[in-house]
């Protein structure tokens, strides 16, 4: 097992759907990243913006996005992972890929569909958790609204990292930054929040995208209204040892999820 998981958290402003440019752009900032990631996380659909018009701005999973990513997974030699609006048997998804080079994949279809935008409207929703292995640790995938939702992300330690990929605009960032805190101490895992920066036609972000401890502490620093990418090294040492002395899921109530 890797017991240092080599983290980049990509913070990035999308240009609203307009796929080729925000390409380009993260491959810009991925480019210029001096840091050999295992694991590089983008935000919720990062190529388009959160639209609710996924009969412009979907792809299929042999499409132009999908082979982007298969190809900067190749050429960092890392696992990256991000949301993309998906249209699959005629239904459409916003569904979160993790791409290992070489090609091996797995998604996450978005659970809790935003409502106040539409969301449920247009997308399907996703009804099944997912959990991949990433050199012996692992790692939860969750999206957006799905952070509001604690017995949906909860760990049964059946996972050691949490990751969620988000457009989480600035008017309720307090709430985003207060439950990744949460997220992280009531289950007792790292949780990677990649967010967004920017203004799209509804509203505005200003990212606050984060790595937090165990213990619900940033391992970051803040960084708000500026694209930049975080690099943090976890640390699965800590982690265990940590679950060991203070095993409180051990306590957990006995209910189960339709998951």
């Amino acid at each position: 097992m890797n017991e240092g998981l080599k983290v980049s958290v990509v913070q990035h402003d999308i240009k609203w759907e307009q796929i080729e440019v925000n390409l380009e752009r993260i491959q810009y900032l991925i480019q210029n990243n001096k840091f050999e990631s295992r694991v590089i996380v983008l935000p919720e659909m990062f190529a388009t913006g959160f639209s609710m018009k996924p009969h412009k701005t979907a792809t299929t999973m042999r499409g132009v996005v999908f082979n982007w990513l298969k190809k900067l997974s190749d050429s960092t030699n890392a696992i990256v992972i991000g949301s993309l609006p998906i249209v699959e048997n005629n239904r459409y998804y916003n569904r979160c890929i993790a791409m290992y080079p070489g090609g091996d994949l797995f998604w996450y279809d978005k659970k809790h569909l935003f409502r106040m935008s539409g969301e449920e409207k247009v997308y399907s929703s996703g009804n099944k958790r997912v959990i991949i292995n990433v050199d012996g640790w692992r790692i939860a995938l969750f999206i957006c609204y799905d952070l509001r939702f604690p017995v949906w992300c909860r760990n049964r330690n059946d996972y050691d990292v949490a990751i969620y990929v988000a457009n989480w605009p600035t008017a309720r960032s307090y709430i985003w930054k207060t439950l990744l805190s949460a997220r992280a101490i009531e289950n007792q895992c790292y949780i990677i929040g990649s967010n967004r920066v920017g203004k799209d036609p509804a509203t505005e972000y200003e990212g606050a995208s984060a790595v937090y401890g165990f213990d619900g502490k940033s391992l970051n620093r803040t960084i708000l209204n500026k694209e930049t990418i975080i690099n943090t090294t976890l640390d699965f040492k800590l982690l265990s040892d940590f679950r060991k002395d203070f095993p409180t899921w051990m306590d957990a109530d006995n209910f189960y999820l339709n998951a």
